[in-house]
């Protein structure tokens, strides 16, 4: 019950403030740690945080404009992949803000990038790969960007964003 709280809260915040941001620009939504977000270790889960963590790419899709697009067409957002990093833990009834953002993109893919912080000091650092898929198979990002009015190139990929999916490449050859 407390994720779908979230996500309402998520929801019912866009629609207070609609307000329309830019393809890389961030977004930013603000929490609280639970105890039923506790593991035995008495701090967040570590499978919680990547359930909050869609909330902040649902924000950040509802304020670059891409929902309507998205559900007109019937796609839906997947997840491909992620590299996370923890770095602090998250007690009870912290607060907590996630922020996430376009870091580029390609053809197919587009790459993220999510920090959880708590007052200010990075609790996680994480980068995404996600595709849409539709009722015919995988979307080309650029195809929803096209939608979109969204006329820039992808930004230049960080080196440790393109080692990462480069490791991956290798990992999937592999298996």
């Amino acid at each position: 019950m407390n994720l779908l709280f979230r996500l309402l809260k998520t929801i019912l915040l866009y629609l207070a403030r609609p307000t329309r941001r830019g393809i890389l620009d961030e977004s930013v939504v603000r929490f609280r740690v639970w105890p039923n977000d506790l593991d035995t270790n008495m701090h967040m889960n570590n499978g919680r945080y990547l359930t909050l963590m869609d909330l902040g790419r649902l924000d950040l899709l509802l304020r670059n404009g891409a929902v309507p697009f998205v559900l007109r067409n019937k796609w839906y957002p997947v997840l491909a992949g992620s590299l996370i990093r923890f770095r602090r833990p998250l007690n009870l009834f912290q607060k907590f803000e996630i922020r996430t953002r376009i870091v580029t993109w390609d053809s197919k893919w587009v790459y993220l990038e999510q920090f959880i912080l708590r007052k200010g000091d990075v609790a996680l650092q994480a980068y995404l790969k996600g595709v849409f898929v539709g009722p015919k198979g995988s979307v080309p990002i650029t195809r929803l960007l096209e939608l979109m009015g969204v006329k820039d190139a992808p930004p230049p990929m960080p080196p440790a964003l393109g080692a990462w999916v480069e490791a991956e490449e290798k990992m999937i050859r592999a298996a």
